[in-house]
């Protein structure tokens, strides 16, 4: 296939401004997946019987379940947002061709 003289290569991939919100968005969303399972992990040692992981907040069952429950949701916010956000870092880096170039796949 012959090159024409007016290809520029640099143009499919052009360099824009970097993204900070995406990645500052994956940071908080890192840490709070990180605190989201820190505190599950608090609330089963105050289910196994260590109730002073979180003090007063999980002295009985119910509550430590509570805080368990809590934890793993934080945790699964955490992780969703942070795949969203490198999802959005990683469609910086796709060429910009029209999709009716593209192979087709069926």
């Amino acid at each position: 296939m012959k090159i024409s003289d007016g290809f520029d290569a640099r143009r499919l991939r052009p360099k824009g401004p970097r993204n900070w919100r995406m990645r500052f968005g994956a940071m908080i969303a890192a840490m709070l997946a990180a605190g989201g399972i820190m505190l599950a992990m608090a609330g089963i040692a105050s289910l196994i019987g260590h109730p002073a992981a979180l003090g007063d907040l999980n002295t009985n069952p119910a509550g430590a379940a509570v805080v368990v429950a809590l934890g793993l949701v934080v945790a699964y916010v955490g992780v969703w947002l942070w795949r969203r956000c490198r999802r959005g870092l990683r469609r910086r880096n796709e060429l910009n061709m029209a999709p009716h170039l593209m192979k087709k796949h069926d």
